[in-house]
Order: C-alpha cells, then structure tokens, then sequence
C-alpha cells in the first residue's frame, strides 16, 4: 500500500491554469503508480484553467464548490455546471476549459489516465 497524507501532500503548478493550488496525491512525483494520477485542485474565486485537450482521460469530481466546465462538441460551445459530489470525464483529446465563476473556493479531485 502507498499512502499520502495530506500534510504530506507536494503542491504542484499545472500549465494553463490561474488562481489554482494543486496537491499530488497519487501517482506522478507522489507514489509508484504507472496507470493514473490524482490530485487536489483548489480554484479561488475567478480562477480556472484555459482551453487545452490532452491525451489523456481526466475525471473531475467536485467536493466542495462549484465549477463551470466548458466544451466543444461539433463546433458549439457547451457549459456544464458541477456542485458538491458531481464528476465528469473528459475524454481523450477532448478540448476543455475551466472556471470558477463563484465567489466560494473550488475543491476538485481530478484523476487522469497515464
């Protein structure tokens, strides 16, 4: 078993991203794990992170906070609302955007593929 406490956690800075703390919690530089890492990310007030797609899965799981995810699907932009205990995937290659349009602190949980 690999555990990490959150004391314990590394805070990361993710590209593209503004107004955002991120803790490693699992995988990457955290623990020897090669299928998936996971994170802690907290959007302030009016943070975010810009239009960028990867090749890699993300699921987002929003525990605390709202957040606004937006998409692209056949050219049309889409905005899909996330509270407390909602998740989303975001598929490979999938363009997305993120923001925090409260005035409240978004904690998210974000599990991505390697």
């Amino acid at each position: 078993m690999q555990v990490t406490k959150l004391k314990d956690a590394k805070i990361y800075e993710a590209r593209q991203h503004w107004d955002m703390a991120g803790l490693r919690l699992q995988g990457a530089d955290a623990t020897n794990i090669d299928a998936f890492s996971c994170c802690l990310s907290y959007f302030l007030p009016g943070g975010g992170a810009e239009w960028a797609s990867s090749p890699n899965e993300k699921a987002y799981i929003v525990l605390d906070g709202e957040v606004t995810i937006l998409t692209k699907e056949n050219g049309t932009q889409k905005e899909t609302v996330l509270g407390p205990l909602d998740s989303c995937v975001i598929e490979f290659n999938e363009e997305r955007a993120v923001e925090n349009r409260s005035n409240k602190v978004v904690t998210m949980l974000v599990v991505i593929s390697n």
